[in-house]
C-alpha cells in the first residue's frame, strides 16, 4: 500500500463507529494470526528441504497457492507445499490454528474450543486429533543416570465405538465413570511411565504387564550405564535383570519411600499430574489415549517456560 494510501486509512478511523472499529480490530487479528501461521509452515522446509514423496533434494518454486510457497521436484515432477506429507495438510482456516494451538495450551473441552474458535463441535474434534498427531510421537529417546519407572491404571474407554456396546456386555458408563473391579483390572490401560532426574520422559501403553512387554519398552531407551529405580514390581525387577542394568526396588507396602537417591517420588508425581489434567476431559477414550499422553508430555516438556502456541504449531507439524 502506498504511503497516501496508508494516511487515508488512518484518517478513516476517526470516522468509524465503535462497532466498525472493533471489526478493524478484529480483520487485523486475523490478518497476523494467518501470517504468523503461514510463517511456521513454511519454516518447515528449512529443516525439510527435500521432496516429499522421497524423490530428492532438486526442487525448485513452482508458485503461491493459497499463501503458501509451492515447489516442484526436478526428479519426480510433483508438486508440493511444505504442509505436503503432514496431518495438517488441507486444513481450512489456517488463520485459526494459532488458537487452537492454545486452546490446547489451556486444555479446553471441545464444546469450549468450538466457542472460542467459532468452529462446530466436530470441527474442534477433529482439529484436537490432528494437531495431536504428531507430538504422540515426541518422546525422549534415551534416558540418563537414576531413571525411576513405575505402571499407572487409566479406565478403559470405549467413547464414540457404539459397534462395541453389544461386545461389553454393560451400559455405557457416561462422563469417566468407575471400574466395577478394585485395583488394576482389564477394565484399564496399563500406561508404563519412565522419566530420569532431569525430566527427559517417555511412555507407552503396555498390554501385559511380563518381563517380555517391559524390556520392549525400555531397552531402547536406557542408556548403557542408567540406574533402574522402581517400586517392588516383579515384573519390572525381571525386565531390569534382562537388560543387565543396575536396579533399586523400592517397596512402599512395607513402609520405604526413600533409600538414599533411590526413590520413585519424581514418577509418581507425574502420574499424579497427568491423571489429575486427565480429569477435566471426563473420560478419554482408550483410542485417543496415545494423543493425550503426547499431549501432556508436550505440555510438561515445555515446563517452566511454558508452551506457546508457534511452538505448538511447529510441533504439530513436525519441526
Amino acid at each position: 500500500m502506498r504511503r497516501h494510501e496508508f494516511n487515508a486509512v488512518l484518517r478513516a478511523i476517526k470516522e468509524m463507529s465503535w462497532s466498525q472499529r472493533r471489526q478493524l480490530i478484529a480483520q487485523l487479528k486475523t490478518v497476523q494470526a494467518a501470517e504468523e501461521a503461514h510463517r511456521i509452515v513454511e519454516e518447515r522446509l528449512q529443516w525439510l528441504a527435500t521432496c516429499p514423496h522421497g524423490c530428492g533434494l532438486h526442487v525448485v518454486r513452482n508458485g503461491v497457492a493459497r499463501g503458501l510457497q509451492r515447489y516442484k521436484c526436478r526428479d519426480c515432477g510433483r508438486t508440493f507445499n511444505a504442509l505436503t506429507g503432514t496431518t495438517l495438510a488441507r486444513l481450512r482456516y489456517r488463520e485459526r490454528w494459532l488458537g487452537q494451538a492454545q486452546v490446547l495450551i489451556d486444555g479446553l473441552s471441545i464444546t469450549k474450543a468450538s466457542q472460542h474458535l467459532e468452529v462446530a463441535r466436530s470441527t474442534a474434534f477433529r482439529w484436537r486429533h490432528r494437531f495431536l498427531a504428531l507430538p504422540q510421537h515426541v518422546k525422549a529417546g534415551q534416558l540418563d543416570g537414576i531413571v525411576e519407572a513405575d505402571e499407572t491404571c487409566i479406565l478403559k474407554s470405549c467413547k464414540g465405538q457404539h459397534a462395541l456396546r453389544c461386545e461389553l456386555g454393560r451400559k455405557p458408563r457416561g462422563r469417566g465413570g468407575r471400574a466395577t473391579i478394585r485395583g488394576m483390572s482389564v477394565e484399564h490401560d496399563v500406561v508404563l511411565v519412565a522419566r530420569d532426574r532431569s525430566g527427559a520422559c517417555t511412555d507407552q501403553i503396555v498390554t501385559a504387564l511380563d518381563t517380555a512387554h517391559l524390556a520392549a519398552v525400555l531397552q531402547p531407551v536406557l542408556a548403557t550405564d542408567a540406574v533402574l529405580c522402581t517400586d517392588g514390581s516383579g515384573a519390572l525387577a525381571a525386565a531390569a535383570r534382562h537388560l543387565q542394568v543396575e536396579h533399586h526396588a523400592i517397596n512402599a507396602s512395607a513402609g520405604q519411600h526413600v533409600i538414599g537417591p533411590w526413590h520413585i517420588n519424581n514418577v509418581n508425581g507425574y502420574h499424579g499430574r497427568l491423571k489429575n489434567w486427565l480429569r477435566r476431559f471426563k473420560g478419554v477414550a482408550s483410542s485417543y489415549l496415545p494423543h493425550y499422553l503426547g499431549w501432556f508430555r508436550a505440555l510438561e516438556r515445555f515446563q517452566p517456560r511454558h508452551l506457546t502456541p508457534p511452538a505448538l504449531l511447529a510441533l504439530a507439524i513436525g519441526i
